[in-house]
Parts: C-alpha cells; structure tokens; sequence
C-alpha cells in the first residue's frame, strides 16, 4: 500500500536553518567568566582607581594644594625653633673678612650676616656641619641655596663655635658672592629653616637635628663698608 492520506508513517520534513539549535546565551558568555576568573583581582581594584583618578582630575580634584605663605620677618625679629633661637641683625658687604674664616676669589666679595643665635635644646649645639644650628638653618634664595661658608663669633673670631643652652651668642656668617650681585641699600631675603630632631636606635645611637625645613623669610637692608676697618681708617699704615 502506496503511503497516501491517513496511510503509513510520514517523514518528518527537514528543519530549516533559522530552526536550527542555537546555544543558548548564558553558554557564550561562560568564556567571559572563565577569562575573568583568571584576571588577578588586584587588576579590577587598578583599573577602577585609575578611572576614578582620571574622573577627579578631569573636574580639577586633584588640583596642588596651595602652599602656605613664610610669616615675613623684618631684621631684628627673633625667630624660634625647638633647637635655636636666630635673630637676623645686620647684612654687611665687605672686600675680604679672613678674620671671619673666609677667603674669596678675585672678583668675588664677602657677604656677612650678624646674627644672635641661642641654643634652646639642652645640650651643647655645634653651628657648622650637617646638623649645625646655624649651616643648616640659613639660606639665601637669591644668592645660593648652600648654608653659609663660614661662622664666627663676632666678639673675639672663634669659628665653628659652639652654642651653650640659654646663652645668646653674636655670630658672623658669610657667604661668597660675586662682586656685582649685591650693592649698597638693597633688601635681602634670608630663608629661616627648622630642624627636627631625631632619636637614632638599633643601628644608629644618640640624637640629631636634620631636615632643616624653610620655617620664616627675614627681610634686611645691605650695608656696604667696601674694606672694612681699612676704609674706616683711610687704609693708612
């Protein structure tokens, strides 16, 4: 019998591509997972804090923040500091001041601060060196970044003095400078630094001030006495 209408078993018609299988969605995206599960999470918290940095500094957040003004000083204001005390008298141009520790160059000149410097910690405090009260905590912006060359005492030249606690002392301290730097008149601008003091232990023993920090600006007016005590005396023998 010939299979026609309600005859024998038919045969099922092909499917059409559009009815083939698809895998389903949840299958084509088990590879992300799978990718994503091998990214170290650190990566996540990386790319995350990079957008965010991005975003804040698109709408300014991470602007400098503005640098507090130096209280400005005028000479003879004493400034403090937990190791010294240092008040700015005088700024004094001089041809030479061997006297003082210092030599210069031809076409160089000594520039020599008076200061009154007392020690406010409570040990002995040396003025020189690394960790000196005075080298460390004077600074001539315009001039030279360098602390000074030299520190006397003013009443009897003693360099490399060394300052007693609660006793005041005057001190010279100076600088080379070239001969045209600096005249007669002008208004210097001495940087104040702080330093901080520090506890050595296990490898290191005792205490040192370092670290000087830019604490106060003194503002005084050049002196110039060309040869000093030989131009007061007329340079005669």
């Amino acid at each position: 019998m010939s299979g026609g209408e309600g005859g024998g078993p038919r045969t099922p018609a092909p499917e059409t591509p559009a009815a083939a299988e698809q895998p389903p969605r949840s299958g084509r995206l088990a590879w992300v997972r799978a990718a994503s599960d091998r990214v170290p999470t650190t990566w996540f918290a990386g790319i995350a804090t990079a957008l965010f940095l991005a975003a804040t500094a698109a709408f300014g957040g991470l602007s400098d923040v503005p640098v507090a003004a130096l209280p400005e000083l005028e000479a003879g204001a004493r400034h403090d500091s937990e190791q010294v005390a240092l008040t700015v008298e005088r700024a004094v141009l001089i041809d030479e001041f061997p006297e003082a520790g210092i030599t210069v160059e031809p076409g160089q000149r000594v520039l020599a601060l008076l200061v009154t410097a007392e020690n406010r910690w409570t040990k002995p405090l040396a003025t020189t060196g690394s960790s000196g009260a005075v080298s460390q905590t004077l600074r001539l912006p315009s001039i030279s970044g360098e602390g000074p060359v030299s520190v006397a005492r003013f009443d009897d030249a003693t360099t490399d003095p060394r300052l007693q606690p609660g006793v005041p002392a005057q001190l010279v301290a100076t600088w080379a400078v070239e001969a045209d730097a600096l005249s007669e008149g002008d208004r210097l601008r001495v940087e104040v630094r702080d330093a901080q003091l520090y506890t050595g232990s296990f490898v290191t023993d005792g205490q040192t001030w370092s670290d000087a920090a830019p604490a106060a600006l003194v503002t005084v007016r050049i002196e110039d006495v060309g040869a000093g005590a030989d131009a007061e005396d007329g340079g005669d023998g």
